[in-house]
């Protein structure tokens, strides 16, 4: 079976859930995110958000305080009560005591009604930048490109011809990394993102000194390579096909 028929680590788009009972602001509010690439899920009451919230995976809630029945601080305490997304509320302008209560609550952010749609993006963006990035994902199976087996479970690579390499924990998460994305550009901060978490220690350069000792291990000529080639400007790129062993 080839890599690409397997799940792949790249994400979709974030989802944001938009939690309003006037449709005049949650459904041109929801238009206007998914141009700005956002996926958006729109509920009318509480009822509506907690359905969806257990059944999509959600980055972010936009919530309206002052709803009918069930408000949204009630429904701000459920989700911060099970570790639920981020939630920025909307409030009225008067309502400078919800605002306080929300963010005493755990809300991350707040935003008074009637507001600028762009504004909100930025908010919605600078929230998604501070939540902690998902513990990137590793591969456990073994994979086989140009002549090698690259086996996590090992830490290391065989070739056909009987050569065997160690590769240190980074380097065999990169190299899994580039397994599941063959034939695909990666940026720099793409490759931080998926083999360190954003770890506070890691930086873009970690990424470039990774695969200069990858090369050097499994590159016939380190200096012109032909597996991981760099794609100016824009990362690295796996050129093999990958199998799975």
């Amino acid at each position: 079976m080839c890599a690409q028929e397997t799940d792949r680590l790249e994400p979709p788009e974030p989802q944001i859930l938009i939690v309003d009972d006037a449709r005049d602001i949650r459904e041109p509010l929801g238009q206007y995110l998914r141009k700005q690439g956002f996926r958006t899920q729109l509920a009318a009451n509480a009822g509506e958000a907690r359905r969806l919230l257990d059944e999509a995976k959600l980055a972010l809630v936009v919530l309206d305080i002052m709803m009918p029945g069930e408000d949204g601080l009630s429904l701000c305490r459920w989700l911060v009560a099970r570790g639920g997304p981020p939630v920025i509320l909307l409030t009225a302008m008067a309502d400078e005591t919800d605002r306080i209560v929300g963010l005493e609550l755990g809300a991350d952010d707040y935003l008074v009604k009637p507001f600028n749609p762009r504004e909100l993006l930025a908010r919605i963006r600078a929230v998604l930048r501070r939540a902690p990035p998902p513990e990137p994902k590793v591969a456990t199976g073994r994979r086989g490109f140009a002549g090698w087996t690259h086996d996590p479970a090992l830490q290391g690579v065989s070739h056909a011809d009987g050569r065997r390499v160690a590769l240190t924990s980074g380097e065999s998460r990169l190299l899994g990394v580039l397994l599941d994305h063959p034939h695909t550009v990666l940026g720099r901060d793409r490759l931080l993102d998926l083999t360190a978490g954003r770890d506070a220690k890691a930086y873009d350069r970690a990424i470039d000194n990774t695969v200069s000792r990858l090369r050097r291990k499994i590159e016939d000529d380190p200096r012109t390579p032909r597996l991981i080639v760099t794609d100016w400007g824009g990362g690295y790129r796996l050129a093999a096909d990958v199998v799975a062993e």
